[in-house]
């Protein structure tokens, strides 16, 4: 299941569609009876969050938050995605994308890593980056990285 908080109320967010996306993803990553929660920020709160979490006193597109629940509490719960759509479109001007896409390969991006993928090592971005594209081609969006 997607939840949706949209704080910002920014509209170019079509809340259905990604949710719907992001439940079809998950599914093909052999999550789809998990929740994951998305979160709509503004750059104060995506800048306050990460410096309290990551202590980098800037803003970002996304970060993404693991279920830490103990495993004792029998809750598939994936995780949490808290995006700024400030940055997300800011960057999607910069590179020449629709908001749309590139706020879905955001959120991608961010499901990956609440599964365990990471881009710190060469090898480990190369995989990310691999699986990231076939996600995205299957859904209809161009490979972000060319």
């Amino acid at each position: 299941m997607i939840v949706i908080q949209n704080t910002t109320q920014d509209a170019r967010v079509d809340e259905s569609s990604l949710s719907n996306i992001m439940q079809s993803v998950i599914e093909g990553l052999g999550n789809g009876d998990s929740e994951l929660v998305i979160r709509i920020v503004d750059r104060d709160e995506i800048r306050l969050l990460n410096n309290t979490y990551r202590q980098k006193d800037k803003t970002t597109n996304i970060l993404s938050f693991e279920n830490n629940l103990p495993e004792e509490i029998d809750e598939k719960i994936l995780g949490d995605l808290v995006i700024c759509t400030e940055v997300v479109s800011d960057e999607a001007n910069e590179q020449n994308k629709t908001f749309n896409d590139h706020m879905v390969h955001i959120s991608v991006h961010g499901v990956l890593h609440l599964m365990g993928y990471d881009h710190i090592e060469e090898g480990e971005a190369s995989d990310m980056e691999s699986i990231e594209i076939n996600i995205l081609q299957k859904i209809g969006i161009s490979n972000p990285y060319q």
